[in-house]
């Protein structure tokens, strides 16, 4: 399994996020809710349809979150001027508060994270996670699902 990149990246996923749920529990948060508050933080006016897609969670799913945020005090819906229908999140001044002793934690697991590696072998590792990401990221063609057809599925190996 350490051979398999996937593997590899899912569980420094896990890892990072089980590191950071430590301290997001300390705050109140959870370690979605944390990923939403970076997400409206980096983008202040966000709608819940954009942040619902971003995140990968169904709109009722951010929905809820944002409630649990805004009723905690870190999340200000504001109404869009050019929709009615659509909310813009903001955060509160207490959930800047939260972002910088929580970006100030990562801070620290990111050198945790890296110690040991030189500065030219932390660009290189960024480089290849960005290319992975760029290779992952480019649209499917519309074909692809005949790639996997039945034939070829029952020829791979199972176990």
């Amino acid at each position: 399994m350490s051979r398999n990149v996937a593997f590899l990246a899912t569980d420094v996923g896990r890892l990072f996020r089980k590191r950071f749920n430590v301290v997001a529990r300390q705050l109140g948060v959870t370690d979605a809710q944390w990923r939403m508050l970076a997400a409206i933080r980096r983008t202040p006016g966000i709608n819940q349809g954009a942040i619902a897609a971003w995140l990968e969670v169904e709109a009722i799913t951010a929905g809820r979150m944002v409630d649990r945020l805004e009723k905690a005090g870190l999340v200000e819906r504001r109404a869009d001027p050019g929709d009615r229908r659509t909310w813009r999140l903001f955060l509160t001044l207490q959930a800047d508060r939260h972002m910088d002793r929580l970006g100030s934690f990562a801070e620290v697991v990111f050198e945790e994270a890296l110690a040991g590696f030189s500065e030219a072998e932390h660009a290189t590792l960024l480089a290849l996670l960005d290319r992975v990401r760029a290779n992952l990221s480019d649209t499917l063609p519309d074909d692809a699902a005949a790639v996997l057809t039945s034939d070829t599925l029952e020829s791979m190996p199972h176990g």
